[in-house]
């Protein structure tokens, strides 16, 4: 009994490494936020969340699914060359993956873009091209002048006014702090997916 006295009053234990005496300091550390563009995006997001994938999905399906019809003055018209080419746009694809492909790129870049085939001033495709590979060039007046699509360390140039029809469709979502790009659902909330796919 004396001897548990006398440890309560006595020097503390001591303890040592035999190499070196060692002190750890861990912080929280910083956020790693995606970066905002369509690669960074559509991994994170498309690639790597369900929530993502699925919505673009639904949007993408869903509007690809709607139904074209064409009227000549008030007479609907069951065949058209319109209907004939949406209907089966390229050799490669049918209707509505085309459509699905191009709104999947409108929701993950706030981007579309359709290029346009044309032979004797009618066009005869439809391609979707991917938005990550395609390059704005502004005219004097600010308007596209010409898109430049770059791919394994090629590039094609698309003048938008060497012909009776433009060779490429931009479309885009609205963008408060850009003329010529648009914004991406996906890229507003990409804090959110960050946070999700990080929990």
């Amino acid at each position: 009994m004396l001897e548990k006295i006398k440890s309560l009053f006595g020097a503390p234990e001591q303890k040592a490494s035999t190499t070196a005496r060692l002190l750890a300091f861990q912080g929280g550390g910083r956020a790693r936020w995606t970066p905002r563009d369509y690669a960074a995006l559509a991994n994170e997001g498309y690639l790597g969340n369900a929530i993502v994938h699925r919505a673009v999905r639904m949007v993408a399906e869903n509007a690809a699914a709607c139904q074209y019809l064409i009227y000549e003055g008030a007479v609907e018209r069951d065949q058209h060359p319109l209907l004939a080419l949406l209907a089966r746009p390229n050799p490669r694809q049918d209707g509505a993956s085309f459509l699905e492909t191009l709104y999947a790129h409108l929701m993950l870049s706030g981007n579309a873009y359709v290029e346009a085939v044309a032979a004797s001033d009618s066009v005869r495709e439809l391609y979707a091209l991917r938005p990550d590979r395609m390059r704005l060039v502004p005219g004097l007046d600010g308007w596209a002048e010409a898109y430049e699509y770059h791919v394994a360390g090629k590039s094609v140039r698309f003048d938008q006014t060497q012909s009776a029809v433009p060779p490429i469709l931009h479309l885009t979502f609205f963008h408060p702090l850009d003329d010529h790009y648009g914004l991406a659902p996906i890229e507003a909330a990409a804090v959110a997916v960050d946070t999700h796919n990080a929990a």
